[in-house]
C-alpha cells in the first residue's frame, strides 16, 4: 500500500468540506486540511509502533512473585473503522506471571498501540491478550474494556451513556474460577455487564 503525501491528505479534507457543504477557502477552514492531517497523525499512532517490541524487555529476577499483576483503568482513546468516530474507554490488563514481568508502563503502551489505529472493540480486546500471552508467556492473561462508542451516541440510533465491555481470558484466567473471580473484583467486579464471575 502506498501512503498517500501530506499534500494529498489535505486535499481529501478539502472535498469532504465540500462535500459537508462548506467552502474550504474562507477563512475559519483555511488551515483544517492541514490541522486534521496532523490530528490524524496523533489518532493513529497505532500504526507506527509494534505491539511486540514494546513488551521485549522484560524482568526475572522478581524474587519469587507469582501473584496476578493487574494494571486497571487505562484510558484508551481508539476510532471506530466503520465510522471513523471515537471510541473512549478503560482497560483493564492482567496476566499471571511465569519468571517474566514487565514494566507497567509497557501495559498501558500495549493498549495505546492497538487503541491509535481504527478498530472494533472485540478485536482490540483479542490484539491486547494475544500479543500479551505470547510474548509473556505468562500462566494467564485477562483483558477486560468498557467503552462508549460515538457510533451508537451521536448517530444511528443516538444511545448516549450505553457502554460496550468486552473480555478475554486465557489460560488460567479461563481455566481456573478463582483466577477469574480476583481479577473481576479488583477491576471492581464489574457487576451487570454480562461477564459471569464464576
Amino acid at each position: 500500500m502506498v501512503r498517500p503525501t501530506r499534500s494529498e491528505a489535505e486535499d481529501a479534507v478539502r472535498v469532504l468540506l465540500r462535500w459537508a457543504g462548506d467552502d474550504p477557502a474562507r477563512e475559519g477552514l483555511l488551515d483544517t486540511p492541514a490541522r486534521v492531517v496532523r490530528a490524524y497523525e496523533e489518532f493513529f499512532k497505532g500504526y507506527s509502533h509494534d505491539p511486540r517490541e514494546i513488551l521485549a524487555r522484560t524482568f526475572s529476577e522478581v524474587d519469587g512473585y507469582d501473584e496476578m499483576v493487574v494494571l486497571k483503568d487505562i484510558r484508551f482513546e481508539s476510532y471506530c473503522e466503520h465510522h471513523m468516530v471515537p471510541i473512549i474507554g478503560r482497560a483493564h490488563v492482567a496476566y499471571l506471571p511465569d519468571h517474566r514481568v514487565v514494566g507497567i508502563s509497557k501495559l498501558a503502551r500495549l493498549v495505546d498501540a492497538f487503541a491509535k489505529r481504527l478498530q472494533i472493540q472485540e478485536k482490540m480486546t483479542v490484539q491486547i491478550a494475544d500479543t500479551l500471552n505470547e510474548i509473556l508467556q505468562p500462566k494467564g492473561v485477562g483483558v477486560i474494556l468498557e467503552a462508549a462508542h460515538q457510533c451508537i451516541s451521536t448517530r444511528g440510533v443516538h444511545k448516549p451513556g450505553v457502554q460496550m465491555v468486552t473480555s478475554r481470558m486465557l489460560g488460567s484466567f479461563r481455566d481456573d474460577p478463582s483466577t477469574r473471580r480476583e481479577f473481576l473484583a479488583i477491576v471492581g467486579n464489574l457487576t451487570g455487564t454480562g461477564i459471569p464471575n464464576t
